[in-house]
């Protein structure tokens, strides 16, 4: 809260009973006075070569320069002449007063002269930390613009450079050196209402490999979406990086690397930091806070939810937020390939948390839909990773995750070979590996399907299996195409193709929102389903005679509202939600709930 010149009065009195400011009477307009040896003219003056400790606090007082260096409160030259005045900002501000919609035009304009998008992306760095209201009014109103800035593709570019554009800390770093003290940790975050946490151990961050404590971009980016597109306050989130060390030989000599220069640890030693962890950010924030995994490589990834997702309100975006915005995808390109999805065969190429999770939903939702059971419907549903077809013969080699999809068929060895095997109306991309979706294999795609669904998720854009202008050109205009990285519209024989992105932004945002909003404790694949159709709900039919199969981000704070009632809706009816009583209009209680970035007037 901001300070009225009557609490001023009563600060300077405090500063002075304690000898801060002694007889000088001066008046400073700090948010952080420090007590015991304030300045370096007092430490000049001691005796003693070495300087003795001192025990510093802090007083709280949102005024003056500190004020205008406070990203929560300050709104720059949009400071009002009274709150100029009242607030002790004469002469630290020019003249000019203007308006929050001027100011974010002029921020617009200077972002649009940085030709490199990590320039981008650090000035938009630079702007949260600053003015955080601006921040999120900018990205709201120009999400379609923005978003690709201050996430994929440009946040994994970010990712690998983080120790040279690192400027403060921007989320909680916790370590080995930390073991036996996570709970002190977690008590030093300045904010102690948290209700989501996105945590990293930067091994697998997004298609790039093991970045080690440098992961801390995925976290941050995560819940700038949280924030600005489902509506979640910037106060309640927690980015979290756990650094247990790197594989990444070039991080290990680098000698600005932020992060700890020793091999990953392991086995017993990690698990155990994870299990601290997990034990104290129960502890110290309660059952109902949302701790989402993010970019933890397969075989942690699998094993962390499977072992929490009973215990704690867990929720993994790379195993279950995609298999649900690309399940809203595959449900809404029905309306274009025609019957249901219990009526197609689905390929995919790529076998880890990604390709597995959404397999799974995907057979969920047909169990749902059908009277088939659960293997039938996996049945359907065929997966190629590195060493071929995954078929029954190669069950026993295989790791546990991936031997639900191990069918009856003989051994195939690349894409090519199972696409004129399996014959499949869905070819779906979660490899990493870029190009593998190559001009043989959609021809192929296309001799089979009238109109084939290509879905290309890799990221960053580099790893895409094939880009939006490959898929079109090489289908001659037949396929309905996304992917997991932004691409430009495509004109092919004089007409446009608009691809789709499968982007998470779609989904755990708004899931988030419905899970906090209702007050849940635990996931429930059922609310996985309800986002997806939810999802494929909000294409219009003006955007399917355009080929489109995902809306448009500009819609995306209703869209993770609609999202968040059908989350919570039926956390409600499985009993998983404590928050009562059940609101009448959830959509409308989720509109509510959502973080306005505009800024207030002071006192």
């Amino acid at each position: 809260m901001l300070a009225s010149p009557s609490s001023f009065k009563r600060i300077n009195s405090l500063r002075q009973l304690l000898g801060v400011l002694g007889d000088r009477g001066e008046r400073k307009s700090s948010l952080s006075v420090v007590a015991g040896i304030e300045d370096d003219d007092t430490a000049a003056n001691d005796d003693d070569d070495d300087d003795p400790p001192f025990t510093p606090w802090a007083v709280s007082v949102a005024s003056g320069h500190a004020l205008l260096r406070s990203p929560q409160h300050n709104k720059g030259l949009a400071f009002t002449e009274k709150e100029r005045d009242a607030h002790y900002l004469r002469g630290l501000l020019p003249p000019a007063v203007i308006n929050q919609e001027l100011q974010e035009r002029r921020t617009l304009h200077i972002l649009r002269q940085y030709q490199v998008p990590l320039h981008r992306y650090i000035a938009m760095m630079d702007l949260q930390e600053s003015n955080e209201k601006l921040f999120y009014k900018l990205l709201i109103d120009n999400v379609e613009e923005l978003l690709p800035v201050v996430y994929t593709p440009t946040v994994g570019e970010a990712c690998q450079k983080y120790s040279g554009i690192y400027r403060r800390p921007q989320g909680l770093y916790i370590s080995l050196k930390d073991k036996g003290k996570i709970l002190e940790v977690l008590r030093n975050w300045p904010e102690k209402n948290i209700q989501v946490i996105v945590v990293t151990d930067g091994e697998r961050i997004l298609g790039l490999g093991d970045l080690g404590c440098q992961g801390m971009g995925i976290p941050v980016g995560k819940l700038s979406l949280y924030t600005a597109l489902g509506g979640v306050r910037p106060s309640v989130c927690l980015p979290v990086t756990i650094d247990v060390g790197t594989k990444n030989e070039a991080l290990l000599k680098d000698e600005f690397y932020i992060g700890l220069k020793q091999k990953r640890a392991t086995g017993e030693e990690y698990n155990e930091l994870l299990e601290e962890f997990m034990t104290a950010v129960k502890r110290n924030y309660g059952e109902k806070v949302l701790i989402q995994f993010e970019d933890f490589a397969n075989h942690n990834a699998f094993e962390l939810l499977t072992k929490y997702r009973t215990s704690h309100l867990v929720f993994n975006d790379d195993i279950q937020g995609t298999a649900c915005v690309v399940l809203g995808g595959v449900l809404s390109a029905l309306k274009l390939i025609g019957g249901t999805l219990a009526d197609h065969t689905f390929l995919f190429l790529g076998a880890g948390e990604a390709g597995t999770g959404i397999a799974e939903l995907i057979s969920l939702e047909i169990l749902k839909k059908t009277k088939l059971t659960l293997e039938e419907s996996r049945k359907k549903i065929w997966l190629v990773d590195s060493k071929g077809l995954i078929v029954r013969s190669r069950k026993e080699s295989l790791q546990h995750f991936k031997q639900p999809w191990a069918h009856d068929h003989a051994p195939v060895k690349g894409l090519l070979e199972a696409v004129k095997a399996i014959k499949p109306t869905i070819l779906i991309g979660t490899s990493g590996v870029g190009k593998q979706f190559t001009k043989e294999v959609i021809e192929a795609m296309v001799s089979i399907n009238a109109k084939p669904l290509i879905m290309a998720l890799s990221n960053p854009t580099s790893q895409s299996e094939c880009t939006a202008e490959e898929a079109y050109t090489w289908s001659q205009g037949h396929a309905i195409f996304a992917s997991g990285s932004p691409f430009d519209p495509v004109i092919y024989d004089g007409q446009e193709f608009v691809p789709g992105q499968a982007n998470n932004a779609y989904i755990f945002p708004g899931f988030g929102l419905g899970l906090i909003m209702c007050g849940a404790i635990r996931v429930h694949d059922e609310f996985l389903l309800v986002a997806a159709e939810a999802l494929a709900s909000q294409v219009t039919e003006e955007e399917y005679a355009k080929g489109i199969i995902y809306p448009p981000f500009k819609k995306i704070r209703k869209i993770s509202a609609i999202i968040a009632a059908k989350v919570a809706s039926r956390a409600y009816e499985l009993g998983l939600a404590s928050h009562l009583p059940r609101p009448r209009d959830l959509v409308k209680f989720a509109e509510s709930c959502m973080y306005s970035p505009t800024y207030r007037n002071y006192r």
